[in-house]
């Protein structure tokens, strides 16, 4: 018996008892409008209102003041899954006391993101902990454990994680497919969800806006047949913003928004981020397809059962039993003490010829310089800084104020026009609150606007000077002495306003276009509205009535320089014992969400200001402070000493002073290949890891810095590696001895790779395991792992199973994949998989070994999976060691459009003519003679549309596919 009118009210009942009770309870309107962002409240059941989806990548994110760690790449820097644990918890935290003063902060929180960072140039490189799914994995189940808590029963907050499947451009995002065969699939995309998955600490993932293999990631059959495969728990999927409408809009995948919203939510789709919170459209799609009988009343119900479900878990029901609904710590000590560990364990030191540590004494003055060097950049998924620490502040901090010397380097200018120059006219005394815009306490930050309430700029006889820095391929802030960048309200008119860059559409960058027949002449185009500058008498303006200015109406100006970056900078570089150059990126310009990045290359203005360090004095290291790397062989080359760090949060100023002068030992290790040139890059949208031979698992170059690189100040000997198998595991363990004269930390690195025959497609080396350990100097300390056997592994698409061939296996430990201390080797006896069966099985199109010119599509928008020529020349499969026994006779295609397909296997040719049956998803089987027998390689040619799903040979299995 219960004392609870409710049975669903009952905390001793099991959470699937309650929620069905509930979900009986709600009627289907209720039902439906649970099925947004944005769920209204059911005050006749006490429900209150719900929201998914909370940022909180690297700390709360766009509701005000919060602790501000690294970003995310910043924390796979640290290769340290304790520590990020401890920053999962923090980030909980302080969800969970932001929410206690505020109910729009959701406890369903969107993070972390785990999509491998496998291409550099991705504008969202920054959201990323590493290139290589093992590293990536282990971050995210710490991150999410600590976000998760350890009560058995309750969640301090819901992580979800971003972004299913293979998502790694923003060009074309949302109707760009990624072509992923499935050893990529099985080896690299999936697992990177997958151990997080499996380790209970996930309430659900976001799906990317791409497609994958012509099929959008909003319908994609792998939501249930893996995702949902690997745990029990009732996993939620929310989608990503305007990703539903897409389907129809962008895609044009479906004729129409009820198929569509009908297809994800069968998918596996369980809450529509859409329309913002107007809940309408969304609810009223669903309504229709449940109509038009697109959809079962049971749809519905399963998607809102695996939302209850997390609300039961998040505590909503049983306050006074959740353990992490009372007061929550906030902006502690402990928590700042944490950004700052967190800062200092992301630093990597690239290269160190002595130059570090920094020896402070009387009289040697420390010049800081670049453009980076008074910054403490934030990106779009930051919460509002309540601390800050640039460089500066922190080398003044530790070396005193009187011991340095700054220049920023950006060029100083005045932008002259027929009157004058422009100028700043003066503001009011102070801002109108009403119409003064700030970003605290914003839901979402993109329906911000700038500010109108200051006077626009004009032309005066004098005008103002700005600080002019190029970001890259032409894109320019300009910037006046006390700190304010220009920027465009939605008025149209220029006003130097913002404190920063940003914004969904940034509003502070303009570009310089030269004008024919003026010499040293140039229009002055704002790249966020496109429109050109042009000073009217109601002062600058780029658009007018809501229409952008064209550049005929543009104002033509003159750029006076009236002093060079590297002028100043080098002034500084000369009266300085050491130069600090910090470079590196603003993450709301050249590479950002909806943004990628085009070049490897410091941006220009950047690489002059080195340069012009060095050649005053060559005691010079390069600070590089980025979201993503850079291709810097010449620095490299020329300098003694390189650092990178990820944009490092609140306390990064004084973590990189701590840095520098040998306080804290750097111990960081990057956690992805530095390549030497954009050469060294395959095309952004090829996702083919294997065929273009991409990471360090594959690439077979001289990158600039490998893969868990980072030196240290400390030194280390790595001894007595030994690896024998116990059942599943293989059990590996060596020792690591101090042998500097400093406290530092080494991580140990532990990789595996196959040797022999058949290893020639098989990666190079792979991260298996890692430890980051502190070590005081003489220290030793034995290090054991547990490395899953299966992780020798492979997918086998000859047999469509994951597979550990017979064979020798190298396990590698050292510390960084290209610094190999010790290896170690492994026998696995038994039998090996043999050739393709192709006569009893058929071949799946997408099982290839090899593939030129070809990509994979959706067989039906439901399921399935076929090969395509990429292009008008056409394209080529290879699929190795097919048994094609005592002989075949015929062969037979499972096609769809049009042209030809052309086989050959040892001295066996067949040329088979496809007629387009009614469009690419109208399969047809073709048949012709093709006589192979014994052991070949099968090549297939394709020309025209033709889409091939399967072949099968002598009558084998020609219709069921994958």
């Amino acid at each position: 018996m219960t004392d609870h009118p409710l049975p669903f009210r009952d905390p001793n009942l099991s959470f699937e008892r309650r929620v069905d009770d509930l979900l009986r309870r709600l009627t289907p309107d209720e039902r439906i409008a649970m099925l947004h962002q944005f769920a209204p409240a059911v005050e006749r059941l006490g429900l209150a209102a719900f929201r998914t989806g909370q940022e909180a990548l690297h700390g709360v994110a766009w509701m005000g003041g919060a602790t501000v760690f690294p970003q995310a790449v910043g924390l796979g820097a640290t290769w340290n899954d304790e520590l990020v644990r401890r920053i999962g918890e923090a980030v909980g935290d302080e969800v969970r006391a932001k929410r206690a003063l505020d109910d729009r902060v959701g406890l369903n929180v969107w993070s972390p993101t785990v999509n491998l960072l496998r291409h550099p140039l991705w504008g969202r490189n920054e959201e990323g902990y590493a290139e290589d799914p093992a590293l990536t994995s282990a971050i995210a189940v710490a991150y999410t454990r600590g976000l998760r808590g350890d009560d058995p029963r309750y969640w301090r907050t819901a992580p979800v994680l971003k972004h299913w499947l293979a998502h790694n451009n923003e060009t074309d995002r949302d109707t760009a497919s990624s072509s992923v065969r499935p050893r990529v699939l099985h080896e690299y995309d999936l697992r990177a969800f997958r151990s997080a998955v499996r380790a209970g600490a996930v309430a659900g993932v976001m799906p990317a806006y791409n497609l994958v293999n012509g099929r959008p990631n909003h319908v994609s059959p792998l939501l249930e047949r893996e995702l949902r495969s690997w745990t029990d728990q009732p996993l939620v999927v929310c989608s990503d913003a305007g990703a539903p409408s897409n389907l129809v809009d962008s895609e044009h995948y479906f004729d129409t928004y009820e198929e569509a919203t009908a297809a994800a939510l069968k998918a596996g789709v369980d809450s529509f981020t859409d329309h913002g919170t107007d809940s309408s459209v969304m609810t009223g799609r669903v309504r229709d397809a449940l109509a038009k009988g697109l959809l079962d009343p049971e749809d519905v119900d399963t998607a809102v059962r695996r939302l209850l479900s997390m609300r039961f878990a998040l505590g909503e029901f049983d306050p006074a039993l959740d353990p992490y609904a009372g007061p929550a710590p906030f902006d502690t000590e402990e928590h700042r003490a944490l950004a700052l560990e967190a800062a200092e364990q992301a630093v990597v030191l690239l290269k160190n010829d002595g130059l570090l540590p920094l020896a402070p004494e009387p009289g040697r003055k420390i010049a800081v310089v670049g453009l980076l060097a008074d910054a403490c950049k934030l990106d779009w998924y930051s919460g509002t800084l309540l601390h800050r620490s640039t460089p500066l502040d922190g080398l003044r901090a530790r070396f005193g104020a009187d011991q340095v010397v700054f220049a920023e380097g950006a060029d100083r200018v005045l932008l002259t026009c027929e009157g004058g120059a422009l100028r700043v006219p003066e503001a009011p005394a102070a801002p109108d609150a009403a119409t003064a815009t700030a970003a605290d306490g914003a839901l979402d930050p993109a329906l911000l606007t700038g500010r109108t309430d200051l006077p626009p700029l004009d032309v005066a006889p004098v005008g103002t000077e700005f600080a002019l820095v190029d970001w890259g391929e032409g894109v320019l802030t300009l910037r006046t002495a006390q700190g304010r960048y220009l920027s465009v309200a939605d008025d149209g008119h220029v006003r130097a306003s913002a404190d920063e860059p940003g914004g969904w559409v940034v509003q502070e960058t303009f570009r310089l276009e030269s004008v024919e027949g003026h010499d040293g002449g140039y229009r002055l185009l704002h790249i966020g509205t496109g429109g050109y500058v042009c000073v009217a008498a109601d002062g600058a303006k780029v658009a007018e009535e809501g229409e952008k200015l064209a550049r005929d109406r543009a104002t033509v100006f003159g750029v006076d320089t009236v002093e060079r970056g590297e002028d100043a900078v080098a002034r500084a570089a000369a009266v300085a014992h050491t130069v600090v150059v910090v470079a590196g990126n603003d993450p709301h310009i050249n590479g950002r969400e909806t943004e990628d990045r085009t070049t490897l290359a410091l941006p220009p203005h950047q690489d002059r200001l080195w340069r012009a360090a060095h050649a005053a004095n060559p005691r010079t290291v390069l600070a590089l402070t980025s979201a993503y790397p850079y291709a810097v062989p010449e620095a490299d080359e020329a300098l003694p000493a390189l650092l990178w760090t990820a944009h490092g949060g609140q306390a990064a100023g004084t973590a990189l002073a701590r840095i520098l002068a040998g306080d804290v030992s750097p111990g960081g290790r990057l956690p992805q290949t530095w390549y030497g040139s954009d050469a060294d890059l395959p095309d952004l949208l090829d996702y083919d890891v294997i065929g273009s031979r991409q990471t360090y698992q594959y690439f077979p170059g001289q990158a600039l810095y490998p893969f868990g690189h980072g030196l240290s100040y400390g030194a280390f000997v790595h001894s007595g590696l030994t690896v024998a198998r116990d059942g599943d595991t293989v059990r590996a363990a060596l020792t690591v001895t101090a042998t500097g004269d400093t406290t530092a930390d080494e991580v140990a690195q532990l990789y595996v790779r196959r040797t022999g025959p058949g290893a020639e497609r098989l990666p190079l080396r792979k991260l298996v395991a890692h430890r980051r350990v502190r070590l005081a100097p003489g220290e030793e300390r034995r290090l054991d792992f547990a490395v899953p056997f299966e992780e020798l592994g492979h997918w086998d698409v000859a047999h469509g199973r994951w597979t550990v061939e017979p064979g020798t296996y190298e396990f590698l430990a050292g510390a960084s994949s290209a610094d190999v201390r010790l290896t170690a080797t492994l026998t696995v006896d038994g039998e090996p998989a043999g050739p393709r069966p192709v006569r009893e099985r058929g071949l799946e199109a997408a099982d290839y070994d090899e593939q030129h010119g070809t990509a994979l599509v959706d067989r039906a928008k439901t399921d399935g999976d076929a090969v395509a020529a990429a292009g008008p020349e056409g394209g080529r499969l290879l699929f190795e060691r097919c048994a094609f026994g005592t002989g075949t006779r015929t062969v037979t295609a499972t096609v769809s459009g049009e042209g030809t397909l052309a086989l050959t296997a040892g001295g066996a040719t067949a040329v088979l003519t496809v007629a387009d049956a009614g469009g690419p998803y109208a399969y047809t089987t073709v048949t012709g003679e093709f006589a192979a027998e014994g052991e070949r390689d099968l090549a297939v040619q394709l020309t025209g549309s033709v889409r091939l799903a399967r072949l099968a040979f002598d009558g084998g299995p020609a219709g069921a596919g994958r």
